[in-house]
């Protein structure tokens, strides 16, 4: 078992690494020592012979992972501490070693990932996921930024789901998630166990994989390839407005209340991500996450949503025509993440 850090439980099964999200009540969000505790023992197994590969898993009834501690990164601002922008560039340096790793990487997934939660799942070899699955990256909610290298991940899903996805915060549920590559395979909960003891053994999980379902977002998957495939957030909200559909009404209500400055970050970060690597896009994301972490949308965000709680931040500017260039958010940095 791990010693040092309390929330993450790391330990050896036959040829299997495995660790376990320990922060329940947190719903397994991660905090600083978490990211440290995880790299140190990916690094570790990395070079034990004795290991032929790694799984994660998350403890607790109700999440898999529920992002990255947001709340301490806002405190960590409001007290002009560096302690934020610290938890980030450890953070993305995690993902881009769980996207390198030369070991199969294992996610056993159970109701809510998000944000942080794809950080330490999506980029492995292998995400099996339970039928309780909620996958989001909401960022745009709170003022901030789909990161962890989702500029990588969203921007090579299918028919614009990916900038559905970035734009909207929307959750998606395990057929969509299998749909879209997401996640790779359908795993119950109840089997999780029976997958473990298999790796243990260097044997296979597929006898442990179910069929999917189409998804919810299946019979709109067209409309929005052609929705979102507009040369801008204001096209994508006039072709919306234009469509008629009940579905189209609803996505463009939902992109009206997110933070205008974030969605336009997101689209131009989506868009440009197509044509990177993911360590490129980690370093994109840590040069936004570096000017959006100081800015009135992140700390009105977080307020609105998990301190007071009121669900009706106050953006600024409070349209996308007040947003200016956004050039100054892409610019490099004196420090980069690589």
């Amino acid at each position: 078992m791990s010693d040092g850090e309390p929330h993450i439980k790391s330990e050896k099964r036959g040829r299997l690494g495995l660790l376990t999200l320990n922060r329940p009540k947190a719903l397994n969000a991660l905090d600083h020592g978490m990211i440290r505790g995880i790299t140190a023992q990916l690094q570790a197994w990395a070079a034990d012979d004795g290991i032929a590969a790694v799984a994660i898993r998350g403890e607790g009834p109700r999440a898999f992972c529920s992002g990255g501690d947001i709340r301490a990164v806002q405190q960590a601002m409001t007290a002009s501490s560096g302690e934020g922008f610290d938890l980030l560039r450890d953070e993305y340096r995690m993902n881009a070693l769980i996207g390198s790793y030369p070991k199969p990487y294992i996610a056993l997934i159970h109701g809510i990932c998000m944000g942080g939660g794809a950080g330490v799942s999506v980029h492995g070899k292998y995400r099996l996921a339970d039928a309780s699955l909620s996958f989001a990256m909401p960022e745009t909610g709170i003022g901030f930024i789909p990161d962890v290298g989702a500029s990588y991940f969203l921007s090579r899903l299918p028919d614009e789901m990916g900038l559905y996805l970035g734009l909207t915060g929307s959750a998606i549920g395990l057929d969509d998630a299998l749909e879209f590559g997401l996640m790779t395979h359908a795993v119950a909960q109840e089997d999780f166990e029976a997958v473990i003891a298999a790796l243990s053994e260097g044997k296979d999980f597929t006898p442990f994989v179910r069929k999917r379902q189409a998804g919810a977002l299946a019979p709109h998957r067209k409309r929005i390839a052609t929705l979102f495939s507009a040369s801008s957030v204001e096209a994508i909200l006039e072709r919306l407005d234009r469509d008629g559909s009940a579905f189209a009404g609803e996505t463009a209500s939902t992109i009206r209340t997110r933070s205008p400055t974030s969605l336009k970050l997101v689209f131009r970060q989506l868009r440009e991500g197509r044509a990177l690597n993911l360590e490129q896009c980690l370093a994109m994301e840590f040069r936004l996450a570096s000017r959006v972490l100081p800015s009135h949308d992140f700390r009105e965000g977080v307020r609105a949503a998990l301190v007071d709680k009121d669900r009706n931040p106050k953006w600024q500017p409070s349209s996308l025509a007040g947003v200016s260039d956004v050039q100054f958010f892409f610019g490099a940095l004196s420090n980069e993440l690589f």
